[in-house]
């Protein structure tokens, strides 16, 4: 296949749409992949089809897992709430190998595809502290990519493109900003409603305010 084809991450968050459009602007023909695991909300479901639109997705795929089968993360169990004040160590928000299922799945659909390049919007500054953001469980995550398919072992193998490890949240808007993403259109809350708004309070919430004040942009999030 003679275009350059990349698989992306799209939680319909702030830093996977960045991310979309990063792969769009390298020349990539994107196919965008989102998860309805069992979170709390659709909105961000709602929001990862708008982006993909806006930025220009030629397939974007919905693929179901039954996370909140097995709980354990405030994101999939309704029993354990969201925190909304700054906790020490891993936050209950974390979910139990959520980008190694991910990742493992754009994995498979990469090597159906003929892509080379996956594209993750895990950060290591600006984050909440989840063990599967670090750049070590990514270049871990190559290694097995490169290990465990037919095109890793037969062909050019993989890589898994995090651009925005090291970027701070006000560094990643601007870089957006510049690459044409309409944050107005995505959904960061971990509790949002059923049209989006955000609550503010989340440590998610907390961290794209922030980013915006840094950056210096007017903030387009809806709030309830």
């Amino acid at each position: 296949m003679s275009e350059k084809r990349a698989v992306i991450l799209l939680s319909g968050g702030l830093d996977s749409a960045t991310v979309l459009a990063m792969a769009r602007a390298e020349g990539y023909a994107c196919y965008t992949m989102s998860f309805d695991y069992g979170q709390r909300h659709r909105a961000e479901l709602q929001a990862a089809e708008r982006v993909a639109r806006q930025l220009g997705a030629l397939e974007h795929k919905v693929v179901g897992i039954n996370l909140n089968g097995i709980g354990g993360s405030a994101l999939t169990d309704s029993t354990i709430a969201v925190p909304e004040e700054p906790a020490e160590g891993i936050p209950v928000t974390y979910v139990p190998a959520r980008n190694t299922l991910f990742l493992s799945l754009a994995l498979g659909w990469a090597e159906v595809l003929e892509a080379r390049d996956i594209f993750i919007g895990v950060n290591a500054v600006d984050y909440s502290g989840y063990p599967d953001c670090r750049s070590e469980f990514i270049d871990a995550f190559e290694r097995l990519a490169n290990l465990a398919t037919k095109a890793g072992v037969e062909g050019e193998g993989f890589r898994i493109r995090a651009p925005l490890q090291y970027l701070s949240k006000a560094q990643i808007i601007q870089a957006g900003l510049a690459r044409g993403v309409d944050y107005g259109l995505t959904v960061s809350c971990y509790q949002a409603d059923a049209d989006g708004r955000a609550c503010g309070r989340c440590d998610s919430c907390r961290l794209r305010a922030e980013g915006f004040r840094a950056a210096g942009i007017v903030d387009p999030t809806r709030y309830f």
